[in-house]
């Protein structure tokens, strides 16, 4: 292992926890998804943690699950992540801001724009999150009947992605002279109009905002079904995946990066990040007390609206203590999500009550449940096999479970070498070791 790779961290922090009862936890923050004050606290414990980034999930619809689990959910309100990243750039300095932008709901134009205002506003620290959205309700939101099929999402999504590209390379990083002697604001020779037309897209450009201190805000994705793949290795600098079996993380890992060089791309230049779920104890059985309190406070309502929302069906017919049927009615909704919980169910025997008892709770996401030492153990195991270059960590219950992660578990990860003590560079780029993006229509006189 080079001696210069650290693990990554981010914090998925929209909602602020997965765990659908964290919210009923004792001292936990109820209110803490939409309360700036909480947010605040919680990121700028992050950043005493040197969390690499903020992550904020998001979702364009509230009515995806029946009303007796929906009115459970702390989840159906919530700020809008590039509405609230610029207020948290303003009480932080170093921790990334990255917010999820749908590229089936939203226009190239607007999201080039918003992130590279966010970039500016922050000194170099917005990172944008690439998703085709998964949940066909959303639609009904934006004047359509139905969700676009999944594959042309991809095929949308890489378009969509290179015109944000594109906008955001309208002016060279030198184009703002600003000479007050003789009147000149910028220099033309030093402006492109993109002028796109494509499939699904027709952008005149040129962005009304300057190039982003970055380059391009970093590109996340998450994708993980065949089309999710070839997008991210194409495209992504970080990928968080939902991987809970370390076999299956490295192949994985292998596959993604390995289409990276098959484009002509330096695999050093992504990061892959699955999820994990923490709970951190003094004590194995502690933590294991913590989780099971925890899931006790979920209702069977929410695992099984979960469990429908995830196969993207409804599963009212289905006998409850047996496995899936075999013959799943056909769903537009995510296919890697389907694709496990059916591999569970038949390959391991998980039952429908099971499946959503799983679900209801962490999401079946890569669980770390053990004293701070057991959890080092995990995640250096990760890191070190291959697995992953860090974790995008979910917080149980919010302030206790990110306190203790940030005072325990960060400074065992710190006391073997693995993670970084202070931040190294002023952006996200620079503290996650990636290379700025040359401007396409500018290139610098060193790659002329």
């Amino acid at each position: 292992m080079p001696e210069d790779r650290k693990i990554r961290l981010g914090a998925f922090m929209r909602p602020v926890t997965i765990h659908t009862a964290a919210w009923r936890y004792p001292g936990a923050f109820p209110d803490a998804n939409f309360n700036l004050a909480h947010l605040k606290r919680f990121i700028q414990t992050l950043e005493r943690g040197r969390f690499d980034m903020f992550f904020m999930a998001d979702h364009l619809a509230v009515l995806n699950m029946p009303m007796d689990a929906l009115k459970r959910s702390a989840t159906v309100t919530s700020f809008d992540p590039l509405t609230l990243l610029p207020a948290l750039a303003m009480v932080t300095e170093h921790i990334g801001l990255v917010a999820t932008a749908s590229t089936t709901y939203n226009e190239p134009y607007h999201v080039a724009r918003k992130f590279a205002s966010l970039d500016h506003l922050s000194n170099g620290r917005a990172g944008w999150n690439v998703v085709t959205s998964s949940n066909p309700k959303e639609a009904l939101n934006f004047s359509r009947e139905e969700h676009m099929e999944h594959d042309e999402r991809y095929v949308r999504a890489r378009e969509f992605y290179d015109v944000v590209t594109g906008l955001w390379d309208s002016w060279a990083d030198d184009a703002f002279i600003r000479d007050v002697t003789s009147g000149v604001y910028f220099d033309p020779e030093k402006l492109h109009v993109l002028d796109h037309k494509g499939k699904y897209f027709s952008v005149r450009g040129p962005l009304n905002v300057a190039r982003p201190i970055q380059g391009w805000p970093v590109i996340v994705q998450a994708g993980q079904s065949e089309a999710g793949r070839q997008l991210a290795a194409e495209t992504a600098e970080v990928v968080f995946s939902g991987l809970s079996k370390k076999e299956v993380a490295q192949q994985y890992y292998t596959d993604v990066k390995a289409r990276m060089l098959a484009v002509g791309r330096d695999p050093g230049q992504m990061k892959i990040l699955p999820g994990a779920f923490v709970v951190v104890g003094d004590t194995a059985e502690e933590a294991r007390a913590k989780k099971r309190h925890l899931d006790s406070l979920v209702y069977p309502e929410s695992g099984f609206a979960s469990l429908a929302g995830q196969l993207g069906c409804d599963i009212s017919g289905f006998d409850l203590d047996k496995p899936l049927p075999e013959d799943l009615p056909p769903s537009n909704a995510s296919h890697t999500a389907r694709q496990k919980l059916v591999a569970m169910s038949r390959d391991e025997g998980f039952t429908v009550r099971e499946l959503a008892q799983y679900i209801g709770g962490a999401f079946g996401t890569l669980e770390m449940i053990g004293t701070p030492a057991m959890i080092a153990d995990q995640i250096e195991d990760w890191f070190t096999s291959k697995a992953c270059d860090g974790f995008n960590i979910m917080f149980p219950y919010l302030p206790e479970g990110l306190d203790d992660f940030v005072d325990k578990v960060v400074p065992e990860l710190q006391r073997r070498g693995l993670f970084r003590r202070e931040y190294e560079g002023k952006t996200l780029r620079e503290n996650l070791g990636l290379q700025r993006p040359e401007n396409r229509f500018f290139p610098s006189k060193k790659s002329a």
